[in-house]
């Protein structure tokens, strides 16, 4: 099977995948050999190379932070029992520091996530 080589086959490839999911046990065989071509080419393509960077470069911490603030509408002072005071919660969030792995532990067990996704 040859490999994606354009920004339409990676769309087409997209497509195929949106349709293929929907009888995601039935299709499992073509998924399987679908998926590692679409993501070689997304790790890959020098169109996708600046939004890969950027996602290296992603504050994990940081990141997972303020998707439970969006996720659960919270506010920064909603982490006082994880984090302490708001203005921590304010700092992690803008990436001036890094959440302790305290903080990772007890927000893990309220939001009942896996401490990797602070990572």
């Amino acid at each position: 099977m040859a490999g994606i080589a354009s920004p339409q086959e990676h769309q087409a490839a997209l497509n195929m995948m949106d349709a293929l999911i929907e009888d995601y046990d039935g299709n499992l065989l073509l998924i399987d050999l679908l998926w590692p071509k679409i993501a070689h080419y997304e790790e890959y393509a020098p169109e996708l190379s600046a939004f890969n960077q950027s996602i290296d470069n992603l504050n994990g911490g940081a990141s997972m932070l303020r998707l439970l603030i969006d996720q659960h509408q919270l506010t920064l002072s909603d982490f006082k029992d994880e984090i302490g005071v708001k203005s921590v919660v304010s700092m992690i969030v803008n990436e001036k520091r890094n959440p302790t792995a305290s903080h990772i532990k007890r927000l893990s067990a309220r939001f009942n996530i896996s401490p990797a996704l602070f990572f």
